[in-house]
């Protein structure tokens, strides 16, 4: 009787050496079975990743939503607190490429305001003789690239001595669009790095209760438990007040995100501690027991990883739970305030709802929260998928 092969992914030296290695059994494979059969695993993991057409759609979006975040004052066609106040509460423009049949490229119409008397509201209608062409690599306004080198270069410029609200203006006449842009910034990163903070909790608390246990463990159980009894949003917004209004902008910023990490990691160390209360009694555990490995070399090598797959479909459902978190507080106004900008901020605009049924475009934040929580998601479903490329 013919020796199975063996395991996808085992290294090429295995299958030579292997004792249950048939050559002519390998030889008979097609070269796309000898292919799949001599990959590694992370190979596999890529294999199977590619397949979820949705996820790898949703990675790639991320990409370049995290990557945006690094050049955020030249892909945003104005400065973050650029006015003009002769275009306050304008609605989103549209783009065009032709005119009179004619192709022009990618421009705006310009505009006329017109101020109602009795009700003190600004109406804007399309000058469709002022053609403002979109440029693209230009010089618009000035601004410190990171808080560092000055640059007024950016990636798309309304025309000279013209205006381009794609998504329209604010109460102050500033773009709604560049803001949005300037507030991916920190609603993003808050997250991951709020993210990192209650993962390391949430890891190094729950392993060490579940792979000790005893009074430790209880007392973890105990502690979580009152954490998870309190209300999330009003225990949120408790921690959030206490912070001096003294404090920079800066100083708010890691104390939010520490508070959103901080409250976040109890549902993971629970999750770890059931998971390692089993695992800790496997054979390979003891092994490493008995040849003197550390707890915690014990745990991170060869506990966490047998569980991988729940991990990470655990961070990417975290990531846009602290987004959430840090958009109520900020909405709510006891998150980050200004000058600094996020999502959250800029959508206690449209508080009121008469605003909102005059000025809709002001809910436009909203779209991109939405969007950055279902791409986290999806991607989350593909590689928790993935991480098991053997199923």
């Amino acid at each position: 009787m013919t020796a199975p092969l063996p395991s996808p992914g085992a290294p090429l030296e295995h299958y030579v050496s292997s004792a249950d290695f048939d050559p002519d059994q390998f030889e008979a494979m097609s070269a796309g079975q000898q292919r799949y059969y001599m990959a590694s695993q992370k190979k596999l993991m890529w294999w199977k990743f590619k397949k979820h057409k949705l996820a790898l759609a949703s990675g790639i979006f991320l990409a370049l939503m995290y990557g945006m975040i690094l050049i955020v004052e030249f892909v945003a066609p104005y400065g973050l607190h650029s006015r003009n106040v002769d275009y306050i509460h304008s609605p989103p423009q549209a783009i065009h490429f032709f005119d009179k049949g004619n192709f022009v490229g990618p421009f705006v119409y310009g505009r006329k305001m017109t101020l109602d008397i009795d009700t003190l509201r600004r109406s804007y209608t399309d000058n469709t003789s002022d053609v403002q062409p979109i440029r693209f690599f230009c010089r618009g306004d000035a601004y410190r690239f990171w808080g560092l080198v000055e640059s007024n270069v950016h990636l798309v410029c309304p025309a000279v001595g013209g205006q381009m609200y794609l998504l329209g203006t604010d109460r102050l006449g500033r773009d709604v669009l560049s803001r949005i842009i300037y507030g991916a910034r920190i609603s993003l990163t808050i997250g991951l790095i709020g993210i990192a903070i209650s993962f390391v909790l949430g890891i190094v608390i729950g392993g060490l209760a579940g792979y000790h246990g005893g009074l430790f463990d209880l007392l973890v159980q105990r502690v979580i438990e009152i954490l998870q009894s309190i209300p999330s949003l009003p225990l949120w917004m408790a921690l959030a007040a206490i912070m001096p209004v003294s404090w920079s902008p800066i100083i708010v910023y890691f104390g939010i995100t520490i508070i959103l990490g901080i409250l976040d990691w109890t549902g993971l160390a629970r999750a770890v501690r059931s998971k390692l209360l089993s695992l800790r009694e496997e054979d390979y555990v003891l092994a490493a027991q008995l040849m003197g490995a550390p707890t915690r070399r014990i745990i991170g090598r060869h506990l966490v990883p047998g569980f991988m797959s729940y991990l990470i479909a655990a961070a990417t459902t975290a990531v846009p739970r602290m987004i959430l978190g840090e958009t109520a507080l900020s909405f709510l106004g006891l998150g980050l305030r200004p000058p600094i900008t996020s999502w959250g901020i800029l959508l206690t605009e449209a508080k009121d709802v008469s605003v909102i049924a005059f000025y809709p475009w002001l809910l436009f934040p909203m779209i991109p929260v939405i969007l950055v929580i279902l791409a986290f998601n999806f991607l989350g479903d593909g590689l928790r998928d993935a991480a098991d490329p053997y199923k």
